[in-house]
């Protein structure tokens, strides 16, 4: 297993970094001893959270990852490993089936705006007059982004879409669908089913 290390805010530890690469070795059960590459970040934050974030890249370009806070580094990776060893049990034979569609990806832009650019402040500073608002807008148009970066998106059909999103633990994936070439959003429902938003298909009319 090709496996690389990040430590933040702690001294880098050959012990947790043996201790990971002993975990994950006993999954690799399941990919029929095809290689895998890990990169782990261990990072201690507030003096006594540890996290331990593990992501897994198999050789069909599936993802995996989990990430798990206690108040010790090994007990945070052994709920991470276990999360990864469900998940890939419960989809192991999509997984195993799984190959890459070969049809072109994407990108999209992904920013983040902070709250207050955006919500009525009025309630929240008084102090501040409507004209000092107007004069602040008029001088500054727009508004400002913390964080604005470019994400690829693969392409897959959604059966697929949804074990990645599972496989990666989050509420939200950005998909090509490999069936019409468009943008797709596939997000976890309050309700436990999943939404799908379709942007457009490749080749429609405008």
């Amino acid at each position: 297993m090709q496996l690389s290390t990040t430590f933040r805010h702690m001294d880098a530890s050959q012990a947790v970094r043996d201790y990971v690469v002993e975990k994950l070795d006993k999954i690799r059960k399941y990919f029929n001893k095809d290689p895998i590459s890990a990169h782990a970040v261990f990072s201690v934050e507030r003096g006594f959270n540890h996290v331990a974030d593990i992501n897994l890249t198999l050789p069909n370009g599936i993802l995996i990852n989990a990430k798990e806070t206690t108040e010790d580094m090994y007990s945070s990776i052994d709920l991470a490993t276990a999360r990864i060893e469900r998940q890939v049990r419960k989809w192991k034979d999509k997984i195993r089936d799984h190959k890459p569609h070969g049809a072109p990806g994407g990108s999209v832009r992904e920013m983040v705006i902070p709250a207050e650019e955006m919500e009525p402040q009025a309630a929240r500073v008084p102090a501040v007059t409507a004209t000092a608002v107007a004069a602040a807008a008029e001088a500054a148009p727009g508004f400002r982004v913390i964080r604005d970066t470019t994400v690829a998106t693969r392409s897959m059909k959604l059966q697929d879409a949804v074990m990645q999103l599972n496989l990666l633990g989050d509420d939200l994936l950005v998909f090509t669908d490999a069936e019409n070439g468009g943008i797709s959003v596939l997000y976890r429902r309050k309700d436990g089913n999943y939404g799908l938003v379709e942007t457009g298909r490749s080749g429609s009319p405008s």
